[in-house]
């Protein structure tokens, strides 16, 4: 029991920040492109309150997280809304505002891949091994969410992606995929094909990331 709060405890601002400000990225990027819908809303903000679903970021994610033994970490906030069609370049501006998510988690995984690495520097304690786990849950949380999301499929940020790259038949007819998207992806995990595609792809960015840092 002891160990299962300090598990949620050290988890939950890496996983929430993971979740909340992939999502505030989006409205900022798209603001920036023309659409100002997120941000008259309230929501291009790095107040995580405003982004937070208590099931889709709380418990959703600590119950994986727990269930997978801190190996495995899912979850998602309420989405920021985008206009598309006031974007200034629709099927362009849709690429950077995609995109925009799983860049700010990968920066957000350096980040916390260097706190790691400064708890290893530090001093035998307390404070150092929670650091420690902090930043591996950091490193973990935003890795997975940036490599789930590129997945290409509609309504991931990797679906939109490539709805913005195909040329435009290709790009309607793919699009069309966004209804079923979501019960795809559930039947994907409950099956475990999503973990399998998944596992190595998260390890081979960690393995980068560690790399550069130097963890």
């Amino acid at each position: 029991m002891i160990e299962t709060v300090q598990t949620i405890i050290t988890a939950a601002l890496p996983v929430v920040l993971a979740i909340t400000l992939h999502e505030a990225a989006h409205g900022y990027v798209a603001r920036h492109f023309g659409d100002p819908t997120a941000w008259q809303m309230g929501r291009v903000t790095l107040n995580p309150l405003k982004h937070i679903d208590p099931l889709g970021t709380i418990v959703i994610p600590l119950l994986i997280l727990l269930l997978s033994g801190g190996k495995f970490v899912f979850g998602y906030a309420k989405p920021v809304p985008v206009d598309f069609g006031r974007l200034k370049n629709p099927k362009r501006d849709m690429l950077w505002v995609a995109a925009a998510g799983p860049a700010v988690n990968f920066l957000m995984a350096l980040v916390w891949a260097m706190l790691w690495k400064l708890a290893v520097m530090m001093p035998e304690g307390g404070y150092a091994f929670a650091l420690f786990k902090m930043s591996q849950y950091g490193v973990v949380a935003n890795v997975v969410l940036m490599v789930l999301n590129l997945l290409p499929l509609p309504p991931l940020d990797g679906g939109r992606i490539a709805v913005s790259l195909l040329p435009m038949r290709q790009a309607l007819a793919f699009s069309q995929l966004e209804r079923w998207g979501f019960p795809i992806l559930l039947v994907l995990m409950f099956t475990g094909v999503l973990g399998k595609i998944l596992n190595p792809l998260v390890d081979v960015v960690i393995g980068i990331i560690g790399l550069f840092v130097g963890i």
